[in-house]
């Protein structure tokens, strides 16, 4: 991959898109955490609330001083939570992953710890919401954990294999499962998953569009151009120019 892709760069996307795991501040118990996620799984916010009052009490004894990094490394940990409980329990994974960017996006804003702790209790909230409102299931639970696993390793080299191991079925059922359910094939999904996510680097930085390509394992620039042209219906450049946020003048080729 080429060096001019900052480092900084992918970690902001990642951070939007996948756990953040450099916590520097006290986890709750392994069991209280269990509890609060069976709660959100079951859809009953009184305890849920219950279990999330002692979490933070226990937090609060340990570590009464928390850093503001800190605490946001709490809250994008329980949304990364909280978003893959409520699609094992039913939600569709885009429905989910919706809700979850609009609360990283929230974190990043606030820069109170008192704020931050409401926040958290809002987002628990909101999501034992959506769930609650999930009348039918769009998707199996085998499906929704591929599209889940999809997402969070857009930016790896993605099989059937590896998708369908961590499904815990074969590559064949889940081929067929997955394009029954969702009406586009495994490695179509993906594409279009990726041309989707790789709008971020158009939108927000001047990385050169081959780069991005080789950053979301497109084989060459020209595929991955005619593949965003054939979703999008303008080429990457096109879309570029028409809507970053860096500039027109700094967009490139």
């Amino acid at each position: 991959m080429s060096t001019s892709i900052k480092q900084a760069t992918i970690e902001q996307f990642m951070k939007v898109r996948l756990q953040n795991r450099n916590h520097d501040y006290l986890h709750p118990s392994y069991l209280m955490e269990r509890q609060l996620l069976v709660a959100v799984s079951q859809g009953d916010p009184n305890k849920a609330h219950q279990l999330l009052h002692s979490i933070n009490e226990e937090r609060a004894i340990i570590s009464p001083n928390p850093t503001l990094r800190s605490v946001k490394n709490v809250l994008v940990s329980s949304c990364t939570l909280f978003t893959r409980t409520i699609i094992h329990s039913g939600v569709q994974p885009e429905d989910a992953f919706l809700l979850s960017d609009q609360y990283l996006e929230q974190i990043e804003k606030i820069n109170d710890v008192d704020e931050l702790f409401q926040l958290e209790r809002d987002m628990l909230t909101k999501f034992i919401e959506r769930l609650n409102k999930e009348e039918t299931l769009p998707y199996s639970k085998v499906v929704n954990q591929a599209i889940a696993f999809i997402h969070d390793h857009i930016l790896d080299d993605l099989t059937l294999d590896s998708i369908a191991q961590n499904s815990l079925v074969s590559p064949s059922y889940l081929s067929h499962l997955f394009k029954k359910e969702v009406s586009v094939s495994v490695v179509q999904y993906i594409n279009q998953k990726r041309i989707e996510e790789s709008k971020y680097f158009l939108l927000h930085t001047t990385t050169p569009i081959s780069d991005i390509a080789t950053l979301f394992q497109f084989c060459n620039q020209s595929y991955y151009t005619s593949l965003f042209k054939k979703y999008t219906n303008v080429t990457p450049k096109e879309f570029r120019e028409s809507h970053s946020k860096v500039g027109h003048e700094t967009a490139l080729s």
